[in-house]
């Protein structure tokens, strides 16, 4: 069974809404990391969508570009944290305010 274009954009559009809301919403610093990467992975699903309607491979191959930003991201971004994290004693976004310079 195949499914529909449409039905795959609108599963990625939902997607993207979730994952820009769990980054909007939320103060903690790891579940806006978790809410950036759903929004990631919903336009990797896009791309890949588009890609099997038109028969073209340059959005599966863009979709391996994307993989590994999204993997970099949560290297780097864990990283920031952890280090934050130790410095403060928190991971709350609203107790950085000090960094602002």
């Amino acid at each position: 069974m195949i499914v529909p274009y449409s039905h795959v954009l609108i599963l990625a559009s939902l997607l993207f809404l979730m994952g820009a809301a769990c980054a909007g919403a939320r103060r903690n610093l790891i579940m806006i990391l978790v809410g950036v990467e759903i929004m990631l992975n919903a336009a990797a699903l896009a791309l890949v969508a588009g890609s099997l309607r038109w028969g073209a491979l340059d959005g599966q191959a863009f979709v391996l570009f994307i993989f590994a930003v999204a993997a970099s991201e949560v290297a780097v971004g864990l990283a920031l944290i952890v280090y934050a994290q130790r410095r403060t004693g928190s991971v709350r976004a609203d107790d950085y305010s000090r960094l602002k310079g």
